[in-house]
Parts: structure tokens; C-alpha cells; sequence
């Protein structure tokens, strides 16, 4: 590491794969919130700029369209939904059940 910068409270050097690392005068390591605020000070790193917020138009014309919606509809969806889950699960038993035949010929066989 390489001294890149020295102030009145700390000194600032430069890493081999090029961050920085900060640390008081007294050899202590400084992190987080105030490791930013010496680098910002010195000129050393740019602080990003905050994201712009994100239009909440479309989540209101969402929830304004769920409200509109009949509760039994909801009801339906709901019950469909679940209408649906024991069908799979009916499927993968029938595939287990398939899965096991197919072992006991290969058994068999090595046994000859």
C-alpha cells in the first residue's frame, strides 16, 4: 500500500487492486460511514447519485383494480388455485408409480 494522502487526522493510502484504506494517525483502521466522509473530503471518490423514485402510478392502478373486482371472483381464483396443486401432486404419484416398476426388471436381470 502507498501513502495516496495524508490530512490533519488521517492517513489515506491506495490498495494494490486499487480501493482505498483508511486509518487515524494513530495506525487504528477507520470503516463505514466515516471511511466515506474522510474519502469524499479528500476528493478521492464521488458519492453516487440517489436513484430516482420509481413511479408509484402503476401500483395504485393495480390496487384500485383489485378493489373494484367482486369478492367472489376473488373467491373463485382463490378456489381454482387450489383446484389446481392436488392435480399435480396426483401426477407426480403416478410417475413415482411408474419409476418403480421400471427398477425391479434391472433387478432381475442382474440376479441372472
Amino acid at each position: 500500500m502507498q501513502i495516496e494522502k495524508k490530512t490533519d487526522s488521517h492517513k489515506i493510502y491506495k490498495r494494490n487492486d486499487g480501493r482505498f484504506a483508511v486509518k487515524t494517525l494513530k495506525g487504528l483502521p477507520v470503516n463505514g460511514d466515516e471511511k466515506i466522509a474522510v474519502l469524499l473530503a479528500a476528493g478521492l471518490i464521488t458519492a453516487p447519485e440517489p436513484k430516482a423514485p420509481e413511479p408509484e402510478v402503476e401500483a395504485a392502478t393495480e390496487e384500485v383494480a383489485a378493489e373494484d373486482a367482486p369478492a367472489e371472483e376473488q373467491e373463485h381464483a382463490a378456489e381454482g388455485v387450489a383446484e389446481e396443486a392436488p392435480a399435480q401432486e396426483a401426477t407426480d404419484e403416478e410417475e413415482s408409480a411408474e419409476e418403480a416398476p421400471s427398477e425391479e426388471p434391472a433387478e432381475k436381470a442382474e440376479k441372472k
